[in-house]
């Protein structure tokens, strides 16, 4: 990584702030290290360096070309705690909602801010009015002890997506179905004649398709849905997604836990 969230301070500079982008870009590259390089929210990011997302969701992101990875190297936890304020919680079921959201949109990395939680030492704290600790409701807390049932549900989680890997790896681009209002599916499909194809809102499956997992969401914050997919039926509750990693049977979804 180069420049982490530079883009937010590049503007107050003018001009100046995109010479020292181009020439942070081109000194990294002249290293000769042979990795890829990347800079965080920075939406100008040249060409050879790939521009991440940090946020609380990034599957709405896109890189600024289509020949870059999508990548994101901050995905938070919870927030800093300041003096006098209250201990950020974030629900375990949204965070998990959310990195599924991201790879069933196409995602290729994401990175937990903080995964394990921890101290900074009298001035060291970061931003105004910081607390000490930096324990973030992280997985992992600021002692290094598990935080239930945050830690569990992710394992459970990435053990699911990971069920995902054989289809997910092997398609140029995933296909996406609406399912209802706020539903929708997202399915990697590998060696098939034809398409999923939505006719009436009946589904149709490919038989000789060899690699099949699907992820179902439901984004609506407050209503579960029954969605029918490939003649049978899921209930989604609100705010969830269900992974399929063969089409047919779900291994998890993001809002049980």
């Amino acid at each position: 990584m180069i420049e982490n969230e530079y883009g937010y301070v590049a503007k107050s500079y003018g001009q100046k702030g995109k010479d020292y982008i181009s020439w942070a870009a081109n000194m990294a590259v002249g290293l000769g290290a042979g990795v890829p390089w990347v800079m965080c929210k920075q939406l100008d990011a040249p060409e050879f360096i790939i521009d991440a997302c940090n946020g609380f969701y990034c599957d709405g992101f896109r890189p600024n070309s289509d020949k870059k990875p999508l990548l994101w190297t901050e995905n938070w936890s919870s927030w800093y705690t300041t003096w006098g304020g209250k201990l950020k919680h974030r629900p375990v079921e949204d965070l998990a909602f959310a990195v599924a959201r991201f790879f069933q949109r196409g995602g290729s990395f994401q990175n937990y801010y903080m995964y394990f939680g921890g101290t900074s030492f009298g001035r060291t704290a970061g931003g105004p009015m910081i607390i000490t600790s930096y324990d973030y409701d992280a997985p992992l807390d600021e002692y290094g002890l598990l935080r239930q049932p945050k830690w569990g549900h992710l394992k459970d989680l990435h053990a699911a997506i990971k069920l995902c890997e054989p289809a997910l790896v092997a398609v140029d681009s995933p296909q996406y179905l609406k399912l209802g209002p706020m539903q929708e599916v997202c399915v990697a499909l590998t060696f098939l004649i034809g398409d999923i194809r939505n006719q009436s809102q009946t589904l149709t499956f490919p038989g000789n398709a060899s690699r099949c997992s699907a992820f179902l969401a439901n984004i609506d914050e407050h209503e579960a849905y029954t969605v029918e997919f490939l003649g049978q039926f899921y209930t989604l509750p609100p705010w969830s997604v269900s992974i399929l990693p063969d089409c047919r049977n779900t291994a998890f979804n993001t809002a049980k836990v």
